[in-house]
């Protein structure tokens, strides 16, 4: 079964940080790049962060710093930390696999 299931979601004060999984499946997982997507409410879906199958990383300007794009290729997952979070990060969070494959997403709401 394809699938892209996130996690790891939460409301979280400005400063915070959260750590953000998508769990693949093995076909959709496999020699492929993963990203993180974000969707603001009223906002277009934006390009956050991806890696590819070696481990090479790319960054949103906005988030470069803060941001930290991960894989394990043992568990086909890949993993968002966030730093310093800043309330212009609430989105809901989207993990796309480069073979066309959307998760579900995971909402994250910074606020005081």
């Amino acid at each position: 079964q394809v699938q892209l299931v996130e996690s790891g979601g939460n409301l979280v004060q400005p400063g915070g940080s959260l750590r953000l999984s998508c769990a693949a499946s093995r076909t959709i997982f496999s020699d492929s790049a993963m990203n993180w997507y974000r969707q603001a409410p009223g906002k277009e879906r934006e390009y956050v962060a991806g890696i590819g199958t070696g481990g090479v990383t790319n960054y949103a300007d906005s988030v470069k710093g803060r941001f930290t794009i991960s894989r394990d290729n043992a568990k086909n997952t890949v993993y968002l930390q966030m730093n310093s979070l800043k309330p212009e990060d609430t989105a809901v969070y989207y993990c796309y696999s480069s073979r066309g494959y959307w998760g579900q997403g995971t909402q994250v709401t910074v606020s005081s």
